[in-house]
């Protein structure tokens, strides 16, 4: 609740002021707008957890359809987003139509606070607990490691959570950093505190203060009311920098400040603001490559890597990928209502030859196609297409060209009887150049009996 932000549309500048006021001391931020043809270039840039919508604007006949249009609207562009219906008309119908076309509930005005809050706490919680479960859910069963690889990854993210040691997650796109930094804060003391996601890499010079330092009223031009930063709102808890090896040197350079004082000032303000967060970051750029100090800055490395924790390609995991091919089954299968159950031999067996450039995240998309356009409950190699999108490693100088011809599972093993060859038969060094571990490199001179 005290982190939740919530949107006001009311063509009504004393409604928007009462409302303003009775939520800023429930709720972390509260964003008032009196036009809604706004509402789409407000959904599309802010973070939202309800919206209060009035049902007429301006019209000379309150029918409520003015209401119901942007009701509609919202829902189309954010589905799960609750609304609420402020109406002055207690009619049974409209307040029944709304909640039919997707209004979480309604209001009349004039309403008592009391209730206002009781229904915006309601809906927050409720959200809070649907959001949570679902976290629950994704994280337990999609970070799926039986593999030595992964159950070391685990192993280290069990001592280490209960720190509050800073950690640096580095993998490749798609291999599930996000749910590593999750994972790490429910293993943590912070766990009943928030957890705080921002994508830093997609951040804007402009954005960037603005979004994790928070900014005062009238500090810019769309600055229409004060608003908490990311780090303030992640305080007692985590905040997740995702992509931090994307920002600019600038921008490192105000992350260093923050983080070396421990206090933010908000843009507009010249008041430092204390913040208590534990730090997890993730990049998919290589740590050798972020030691480049024209890249990156090796006082901010410092900062941000007290530990650094390496996420394995699915190609070193292949005890897990069948196991996390078949949760993507049940999981969508069941979301489309589909029969389908299991995969027959050949479709495992193309399921581990595939070298998935994308990950866990290109397994799942692909596993999500197969199983809406699979015709039967078994699933055969012939549904499994992967994404053309993606690809395949590059090769590297000292491998021999392949015939576009050869299939992956012989490109696959060309690279491996080359390296092998390349290094005289030292397992340590080929395992290394290939980016796998020994133990993996041998199962795979089984595999292709080299």
């Amino acid at each position: 609740m005290k982190h939740s932000r919530i949107l006001i549309v009311d063509d009504d500048s004393d409604v928007l002021t009462a409302v303003r006021l009775l939520l800023k001391q429930h709720v972390g931020e509260v964003i008032t707008e009196h036009n809604p043809e706004q509402i789409p270039a407000i959904l599309t840039k802010e973070t939202l957890d309800l919206v209060l919508l009035d049902m007429n604007f301006k019209s000379t006949i309150n029918t409520g359809n003015e209401g119901l249009y942007w009701l509609n609207r919202i829902k189309t562009i954010k589905p799960d987003l609750p609304v609420v219906m402020i109406t002055a008309y207690g009619a049974i119908d409209l307040a029944v139509t709304s909640l039919k076309q997707g209004a979480a509930d309604f209001v009349v005005k004039p309403w008592q606070n009391e209730q206002l809050i009781a229904v915006i706490t309601g809906l927050l919680s409720k959200k809070d607990r649907k959001k949570n479960a679902e976290n629950n859910v994704g994280t337990d069963l999609e970070l799926i490691g039986k593999s030595e690889v992964m159950q070391d990854l685990l192993y280290k993210v069990s001592k280490i959570a209960p720190t509050d040691a800073n950690i640096l997650v580095l993998g490749e796109n798609g291999t599930g950093k996000d749910l590593i930094a999750t994972a790490i804060h429910r293993q943590s003391k912070r766990a009943d505190k928030p957890f705080i996601k921002v994508d830093v890499g997609a951040l804007t010079e402009s954005l960037f203060e603005s979004e994790l330092f928070g900014h005062k009223k009238g500090a810019f031009t769309d600055a229409r009311e004060d608003r908490v930063g990311r780090f303030e709102a992640a305080n007692g808890g985590t905040l997740f920098l995702d992509e931090i090896g994307n920002i600019s040197l600038q921008q490192q350079a105000k992350l260093l400040s923050v983080l070396q004082n421990r206090q933010v000032i908000p843009l507009g303000s010249n008041t430092p603001i204390p913040v208590d967060i534990r730090l997890i970051c993730a990049t998919n750029v290589p740590l050798a490559d972020l030691a480049n100090e024209n890249r990156f800055r090796k006082d901010l490395i410092y900062r941000v890597n007290t530990v650094d924790l390496q996420v394995p390609p699915l190609r070193e995991r292949d005890e897990d990928t069948i196991r996390i091919a078949r949760h993507f089954l049940h999981k969508y299968a069941e979301k489309y209502m589909k029969s389908a159950g299991d995969f027959d031999k050949r479709a495992e067996q193309k399921l581990l030859n595939y070298h998935y450039p994308g990950n866990v995240r290109e397994l799942q998309y692909s596993i999500e196609r197969a199983v809406i356009m699979a015709e039967g409950q078994i699933l055969g190699a012939d549904d499994l297409i992967f994404s053309p999108i993606e690809q395949a490693p590059k090769k590297s100088e000292n491998q021999q060209a392949v015939p576009a011809q050869h299939n992956l599972i012989e490109l696959e093993r060309l690279t491996i009887a080359n390296v092998v060859e390349k290094h005289g038969g030292n397992i340590s060094k080929a395992a290394k150049e290939l980016g796998i571990t020994r133990t993996a490199l041998y199962r795979r001179l089984s595999k292709y009996d080299i």
